[in-house]
């Protein structure tokens, strides 16, 4: 996605992304219940470093693009 994404593109992709992490975790979550506005972390998906590089590793393979450390 480019920096000038649509704010309609952005929120097409979010069920993608959504899906992608519940089966990359394999979480007890249906995608449409994980909230975009809600933390990854703690009190939203209650996730850890390895998880989110878990994301991280799925997104790069699905959509073509590595996310740096600074992201």
């Amino acid at each position: 996605m480019t920096q000038n994404a649509t704010p309609e593109a952005v929120e097409a992709l979010l069920p993608e992304v959504a899906a992608l992490i519940v089966e990359a975790l394999n979480l007890e979550v249906k995608p449409e219940e994980i909230d975009a506005d809600a933390p990854l972390f703690g009190e939203g998906l209650d996730l850890d470093s390895i998880d989110v590089l878990e994301i991280a590793l799925v997104i790069s393979k699905k959509y073509g693009f590595q996310m740096r450390s600074d992201d």
